[in-house]
């Protein structure tokens, strides 16, 4: 109802200024003039907002929804959601020798805070920060990617069966997700090669060492080891431009 009202009061007083353009001789004073036109671009704003109730309404053209998570990214109590997209170009569907027709268009995100209306804000999009799912994974299959919230963080997940997983782990600052955790394991098999853990925040590195990784039918040995991380500056999630180019 509230949106109703508003709509028709400003354009009750667009048409009476619309009249008044029109008229050689009943011309705005400027004052006048420019009020009406801060009422106009009010109503401009007021329409691109009010319809976008549904996540589906922030999906950009060209693009389909490929994924989709809640949970509480800014502790408001609030569920909010993370929609993970996919590019719909044509000349990105490829055919491979043995898979067949293997859509290779990148895909991205874009996060939304649910408001107090029940509405939501579009606070981050990054649309083509992630490979296809559909990418050469040589003598294996390609990284597996998952997406996940937890404790207010932002879990970017890489399963790579056998060889191992890595984890970025995002957090809310500075009107956008910065990344603040790194987790990575190397896997031979059941085998955990090493481990790595970084905190960006502190810029401390642990990396844990299998001392028995070459022996077979030993238990795990790990050898851990802590370094500095030179952090010239954060990372944050709307400039990353490709996930597989990222290296710690």
């Amino acid at each position: 109802m509230r949106d109703i009202f508003f709509s028709v009061s400003v354009l009750a007083v667009l048409f009476l200024f619309e009249g008044c353009k029109k008229s050689p001789e009943n011309k705005l004073p400027p004052a006048a003039k420019n009020e009406a036109l801060s009422v106009e671009k009010a109503l401009e704003d007021h329409v691109k907002t009010v319809d976008k109730n549904r996540t589906s309404d922030f999906i950009p053209k060209g693009f389909v929804l490929y994924d989709e998570v809640e949970g509480d990214l800014n502790n408001d109590g609030r569920k909010d959601h993370v929609l993970i997209i996919k590019a719909t170009e044509k000349d990105k569907i490829v055919t491979d020798k043995y898979r067949g027709k293997l859509d290779r268009n990148r895909r991205g995100i874009i996060i939304l805070f649910k408001t107090e209306d029940n509405g939501y804000q579009k606070v981050l999009e990054n649309k083509s920060c992630f490979s296809s799912e559909n990418e050469d994974g040589g003598v294996y299959y390609a990284p597996e990617m998952e997406v996940s919230t937890d404790k207010n963080n932002l879990y970017i997940h890489y399963s790579h069966g056998r060889y191992g997983y890595w984890t970025y782990t995002f957090k809310y600052r500075s009107n956008d997700f910065q990344l603040i955790g790194y987790d990575a394991s190397e896997n031979r098999g059941p085998t955990v090669l090493n481990e790595t853990s970084i905190n960006f925040l502190t810029g401390k590195k642990q990396f844990k060492d299998n001392l028995n990784k070459d022996l077979e039918d030993s238990d795990e040995v790990f050898k851990e080891t802590w370094s500095k991380v030179d952090i010239k500056e954060p990372v944050f999630l709307s400039e990353i431009k490709d996930f597989d180019e990222l290296s710690f």
